[in-house]
């Protein structure tokens, strides 16, 4: 006898295997196979190239592993990114239709380094190529009020030079703050650069931010520069209880996210609760204490909870370190960077060594 109780059939957006977890070089790859930068021709030197302290970064296995969640920390304190994710995000979109599940939170931030590492470790051909597509991807993406709360900020543009200076200068200075605050170098524990290399990083910066719509005269040359810039533009910095209001209907874009989430819900889903165990747990936990104490105050960690996630990092500083071993940031590495970072990386790697050796 057939039973009238028929076992629920989840569409193939809800389900989860092992791999669409992992993807494939499509999740990433943009505008053809990336091509690695070489110093010897200066055409095809890329952004940074090999030799330069932006590779020091860069390829430090810390940042590998570290870098997505302390690049969100910071960027997700910039309210007009902030706004620009709310109200244009393709994961915001498929949350007010209801159909947003965890595996495409994941999948969001899953492609973050993957894609934005050709430009990085591409040639210059690349580097321009992926960059135009991210233009054209955010050409839609404006609005005219960042916070309901604070209607005196104006609005939002992502290709301005403003919000391209700031998309770039937060993901390059949250690598920085990895390399400096949780990057074991051989035998020594992490440490801070010299004051002239950490200028140079931010001027090799600058020519990342060229990519992208930019204001010359903004742009810094330095690490004081930076700081400046910080201040000049500090009322564009953290969190507010209405910055997740939606301007044209007043629903919470974080409430719309979590019920359609929790109503897509599935078994196979544990599969990406493990992946954001470590990137939204226990990594963020790291890059927490990674990122300076006005970040984490613009992020809205209490005092208390400050104290907590900086003991953290010193007694657990032998995680830290066996995070950064090989096997495990392979791992990593492949799942949230792609295939074709790990090809990047490894060539990146072999031309930075012998350039760094002629250096010496």
């Amino acid at each position: 006898m057939t039973s009238n109780n028929h076992l629920r059939v989840a569409s193939p957006d809800v389900l989860v295997s092992r791999d669409r977890l992992l993807g494939t070089a499509k999740r990433w790859r943009r505008h053809g196979v990336p091509t690695v930068a070489t110093k010897e021709d200066p055409t095809d030197r890329g952004v940074f190239g090999p030799g330069s302290v932006a590779w020091d970064v860069l390829l430090h296995p810390a940042v590998i592993v570290f870098q997505s969640p302390a690049q969100f920390i910071l960027q997700l304190t910039y309210k007009p990114v902030v706004a620009g994710v709310r109200d244009w995000d393709p994961i915001s979109k498929k949350a007010h239709r209801g159909e947003l599940t965890l595996f495409d939170v994941f999948d969001r931030g899953q492609r973050n380094s993957g894609i934005h590492a050709p430009m990085w470790l591409g040639n210059r051909d690349t580097a321009t190529r992926v960059a135009q597509h991210l233009i054209r991807v955010h050409e839609k993406v404006e609005g005219d009020v960042i916070d309901v709360g604070t209607p005196e900020l104006g609005g939002y543009r992502a290709n301005s030079p403003r919000e391209s200076m700031w998309a770039a200068l937060t993901e390059m200075h949250t690598m920085l703050w990895v390399y400096e605050r949780l990057g074991f170098r051989g035998f020594w524990l992490p440490r801070r650069l010299p004051d002239d290399l950490r200028d140079r990083y931010i001027a090799e910066v600058g020519e990342y931010c060229r990519l992208f719509p930019h204001d010359e005269n903004e742009l810094p040359k330095s690490m004081a520069e930076l700081k400046e810039l910080y201040k000049k533009y500090d009322d564009l910095f953290g969190v507010t209880k209405t910055l997740a209001i939606i301007p044209s209907t007043g629903q919470n874009f974080h409430q719309l996210w979590k019920d359609s989430i929790d109503k897509n819900d599935h078994p196979s889903q544990k599969k990406v609760k493990f992946q954001l165990f470590f990137q939204e747990g226990l990594f963020k936990l790291f890059a927490m204490a990674a990122v300076s104490g006005k970040t984490r105050k613009n992020s809205g960690l209490t005092p208390r909870k400050e104290k907590v996630v900086l003991a953290a990092r010193v007694l657990l500083l032998p995680l830290i370190w066996l995070l950064q071993t090989r096997p495990i940031e392979s791992y990593f590495l492949r799942m949230m960077w792609g295939p074709d970072a790990v090809e990047l990386v490894a060539e990146a790697r072999k031309l930075h060594k012998a350039a760094k050796a002629k250096q010496r």
